[in-house]
């Protein structure tokens, strides 16, 4: 917070600029010394994000903050120099998000596209960062140790090439930089120096009005949507909002009252209108700064006013995206706390390494069994990659199996092969793991290894893996689901929770540098619910828009989707219906080949191509079979190893 630069151990700034004094020695034996640190925290968080409702909680989960909840890293009795700082840090960062940030005109310009959208929200982080610096130059500080010290965890110092550092981070870092006038901490000012010579000079003549957009957030968002432009992503930025007619219904009110009304000085004749037209004279009076705060009811409202004008006025504004490609009846009450998330974002590296060392610990047992898979498995890849060969050739290399009918008949031709191109060479095999809580103990400790073989054994044949999970934020809803009780209950909400979607390694990261992540699915509490159908339609999403010929969808799961707050208010097969229309979607494109393993359960009534075991320790060995028989050239073996009805 503003002025928290002194020394951390002996005071902590109060909201009134005074300090609350703190030694251990004033504590009871039972209390946390940390307490009356995070007490005052807490106090002055409120205060800065202008706030005195907000909830400020401490956690181990990743910082963050909703409508009216800030998330702080939790700070031990030991409240060691780092944990202060960061926590100060994300303190004022979440503070003054909060305090300049408005969700409504954040939402109208923010465009479609997934890079655009990512440069977009690290632009107005950068901006309320700085808002909070002019405003409060003690925040300054602060939020520079909170950003040294995600730049640590992430490696950002030890980054040499832009394809490794992210552009949006680099672009908020500048935008930050700009602004403040503030050099960046050591790895931030690399991630930033490896960007910032594009950025200027595709964005540079932008860039000089920076400090003109500050203050307003609509024009920044209209800054921020021109350098997207400049940068080349100008494809994902969708329709232009300033070229919306959203306020053409106020307009038509407006005209309509202008001709009723030629003497508007007559403030009786307004009020006996309002008397007769109330809802109609609410909605010529309303004030343009006040729509754009308006209550989510009074948008409704607006649209539905849309709805009846003539003809003539403003073109009715297009449905909403369905929320799902296969099912365009499937629906999802609030998509807003939904989060994709990289597996080292949800711990710190000294817990990851801890939990890799006791799921290595827990696997020790099988540790000979998965060599020998591993071995197992590459074996047969590569004597299919070294044994691919055209037969019956004019030339090529002379094929001495057939030199035998040679000899019996010196009038036949000699015959020549030749190898052909490994054909899984440029392939991709994605791993989708059930993070539900009905995994948790041996089946989650089976699959996370066999994620670890594949990932090993696949990237020595020179073929691409990528590991996934899902599960929920929460248990029995989320967000989603407090929204949905704030709203009175509507009939038929749809999906009533929030989505994690976890990547614990991505296609092109080396399984060195990723290896500690699988380590996360140990970690308590990750496990909760499972919403199967939205995370296939994820995992195959990301697989068609990558560059290889061949795609391959793993799933393993022990069950059917289960989401209590969502079937609880929802059709019984709710989420089943969407899982089976999504995977009917997948196969029927054939542009991802998919198949299945169930742990204990009968996924055969879902996938055409899968197989169920009735013991977790089986699922390494169905995992070799399954992926080694996809490179099998013929259908009967294939359909053997896969369980497929039939061959294809």
């Amino acid at each position: 917070m503003s002025g928290l630069g002194q020394p951390w151990s002996r005071q902590t700034p109060l909201a009134g600029g005074g300090t609350e004094c703190f030694t251990s020695g004033m504590n009871k034996p039972n209390d946390n010394p940390a307490d009356p640190f995070k007490k005052a925290l807490t106090e002055a968080t409120k205060v800065m994000a202008n706030d005195p409702e907000l909830t400020v909680t401490y956690t181990v989960d990743p910082a963050g903050k909703t409508a009216d909840t800030v998330r702080l890293p939790q700070v031990s009795r030991r409240m060691t120099r780092d944990e202060v700082l960061l926590a100060r840090g994300t303190a004022d960062a979440l503070a003054l998000h909060h305090r300049y940030h408005d969700a409504k005109t954040h939402s109208k310009f923010a465009p479609p596209g997934e890079m655009a959208r990512e440069l977009y929200e690290a632009m107005e982080t950068a901006r309320c960062e700085a808002m909070g610096a002019r405003d409060m130059p003690g925040t300054a500080g602060n939020i520079d140790a909170k950003i040294l010290s995600e730049a640590r965890r992430l490696g950002y110092d030890s980054i040499t090439q832009t394809a490794d550092a992210p552009l949006p981070v680099a672009a908020g870092y500048l935008v930050r930089h700009l602004a403040t006038g503030r050099p960046m901490p050591a790895g931030a000012q690399n991630v930033m120096d490896l960007w910032r010579g594009f950025i200027e000079d595709h964005a540079g003549q932008t860039l000089d009005d920076l400090g003109d957009k500050l203050s307003s957030q609509a024009d920044f968002a209209r800054f921020a949507r021109k350098v997207i432009e400049d940068l080349g992503f100008g494809d994902q930025l969708g329709e232009d909002p300033d070229g919306t007619d959203d306020d053409a219904p106020d307009d038509a009110t407006e005209g309509a009252e202008e001709e009723e009304q030629p003497d508007s000085s007559g403030s009786d004749d307004q009020d006996d209108e309002a008397e007769a037209n109330p809802e109609e004279s609410q909605d010529d009076q309303q004030d343009p700064s006040e729509a754009s705060v308006s209550s989510d009811e009074m948008a409704d409202q607006e649209m539905g006013e849309e709805t009846e004008m003539p003809e003539g006025e403003a073109p009715l504004e297009p449905p909403p995206p369905a929320a799902s490609d296969a099912d365009p009846n499937y629906l999802v009450y609030s998509n807003h706390n939904d989060e994709e998330i990289n597996a080292e974002d949800l711990a710190d590296p000294v817990e990851l390494e801890r939990l890799r060392a006791y799921l290595d610990q827990q696997l020790e047992p099988l540790k000979g069994a998965v060599s020998r898979l591993a071995n197992k498995l590459q074996r047969r890849l590569q004597a299919q990659q070294n044994r691919s060969w055209e037969f019956d050739l004019e030339e090529g290399t002379l094929d001495a199996g057939r030199l035998a009918r040679v000899v019996a008949n010196p009038t036949t031709p000699l015959s020549f092969k030749v190898e052909k191109d490994t054909e899984f060479r440029d392939t991709i095999v994605t791993l989708l793991l059930d993070n539900s809580g009905s995994m948790r103990g041996r089946p989650i400790s089976i699959a996370a290894i066999c994620a670890d073989v594949l990932a090993r054994t696949l990237e020595r044949c020179s073929v691409k893996v990528e590991i996934l999970g899902f599960t929920t934020k929460a248990w029995k809803g989320g967000q989603a689901r407090e929204k949905w009780l704030a709203d009175g209950r509507p009939q038929q909400p749809g999906r009533l929770n929030d989505l994690r979607h976890i990547v614990y390694k991505s296609a092109d990261a080396p399984w060195r540098r990723v290896r500690p992540n699988l380590g996360l699915m140990m970690k308590e509490g990750l496990l909760k619910e499972n919403i199967d159908g939205e995370a296939l339609e994820w995992a195959h999403r990301r697989m068609v828009n990558r560059r290889e010929a061949r795609k391959i969808l793993m799933v393993i799961s022990d069950g059917a989707p289960v989401d209590d707050s969502t079937l609880s208010v929802n059709p019984a097969n709710y989420l089943e219906k969407h899982l089976r229309d999504v995977i009917a979607m997948v196969e029927k494109r054939k542009a991802v080949e998919l198949l299945a393993i169930g742990i204990g359960h009968d996924v055969t009534r879902y996938y055409e191509r899968a197989v169920t075991i009735t013991d977790a320790e089986q699922l390494a060995g169905a995992i070799t079979e399954q992926l080694a028989s996809l490179f099998d050239h013929d259908p009967r073996a294939r359909a053997r190893f896969l369980g497929i009805k039939k061959a294809s």
